[in-house]
């Protein structure tokens, strides 16, 4: 059974910063990713945590990732923004492009953003939120390294290229719904490999096409897609929005999240924010209410949203050896 210790919420995300600083990352940087990767651990998705963070350091040290990247901010039109991450972290990348894009949104009534030369993009339901507490409609996709087969095939093209959404609602948090097009996060399958633990049967295929228990077969494998040949239409979908539209690189062409070989990896993220008329977040409210009024549903972010209020008042449960790898880089080993 993991270890695990309880951590609160501001303590974390000072540790993670000051793990990352420690490796050469800029003090405004590492803010930035602290707080994503604790965001992501608060709401229950460990898999773009505490886990990533080791993968981060090795990749900064070895120049995967560019730990001083100078992001730069163009308009291509009054609402549509392209933001180079510089082979840099997605997250500072992410908060120039809401900083610029919500206000255009605002003034516009839309705006895109694409996210160029980027790095893993964690939980995509932190940075749409962001867009829905502002009072917009946020819609946001991202590719990443190849894991998924066309289907019908067996080799990865595809990454899990993950897309979600938010909205306001009126009197009550905002709608999130986060979702990957493998049936599950390949980051699970990773955080399973690194606790020692197997994956359930139907997550993953191995590299010869056969179903698979053990997470380094399936990172060796493939993922398998959500609703079959429509979840690799939406891959395709993804792709040519995070990446064909941004100048970055596919799936098939980027280099591991996971390790601290080769190039930087160079995907792309793209978002889309709308602002509603008056009165959206009420008939939000009410499907919603109509929807969870009916026996046996739930609201998709329910269990999302009970993991955040937790995490807010108690701290959040981190695998020790995941602290202790933290306290060790910050430091400076």
């Amino acid at each position: 059974m993991t270890q695990t210790r309880r951590i609160g919420l501001p303590e974390a995300r000072r540790l993670i910063a000051a793990a990352l600083v420690a490796q050469g990352v800029p003090d405004p940087a590492a803010a930035s990713v602290a707080a994503a990767l604790v965001a992501a651990e608060a709401e229950g998705q460990g898999g773009h945590g505490f886990s990533r963070l080791g993968d981060y350091a090795a990749q900064v040290r070895s120049g995967k990732i560019n730990a001083g990247a100078r992001i730069a901010v163009t308009h291509r039109g009054p609402s549509s923004l392209l933001i180079d991450a510089d082979r840099g972290f997605a997250y500072p990348a992410l908060d120039a492009a809401l900083e610029a894009g919500i206000p255009a949104a605002c003034e516009t009534g839309a705006a895109v953003m694409g996210i160029a030369n980027s790095h893993h993009c964690g939980a995509l339901s932190v940075q749409v939120e962001k867009i829905a507490q502002a009072g917009l409609v946020g819609i946001m996709v991202a590719n990443a390294p190849k894991a998924i087969a066309p289907w019908g095939a067996s080799t990865p093209v595809f990454g899990t290229n993950p897309i979600a959404f938010a909205a306001p609602v009126a009197d009550g948090p905002p709608l999130v719904i986060d979702l990957s097009l493998s049936r599950v996060a390949r980051g699970k399958v990773m955080a399973a490999k690194k606790a020692g633990r197997s994956i359930p049967e139907g997550w993953a295929l191995d590299p010869d096409g056969q179903p698979t228990t053990d997470p380094e077969a399936a990172l060796a494998g493939t993922m398998v897609p959500i609703g079959g040949p429509k979840g690799t239409s939406l891959a395709l979908m993804v792709e040519l929005l995070a990446a064909a539209f941004t100048g970055s690189a596919f799936s098939h062409e980027a280099a591991s999240f996971f390790d601290a070989e080769g190039p930087a990896p160079r995907v792309g993220q793209t978002l889309i924010v709308l602002r509603p008329e008056d009165g959206f977040g009420a008939r939000t409210a009410s499907l919603l209410d109509l929807i969870a009024g009916m026996e046996g549903t739930r609201l998709p972010g329910a269990r999302r949203r009970a993991a955040l209020a937790e995490a807010e008042a108690d701290g959040i449960e981190v695998p020790i050896r995941y602290l202790d790898e933290a306290g060790t880089l910050a430091a400076g080993a």
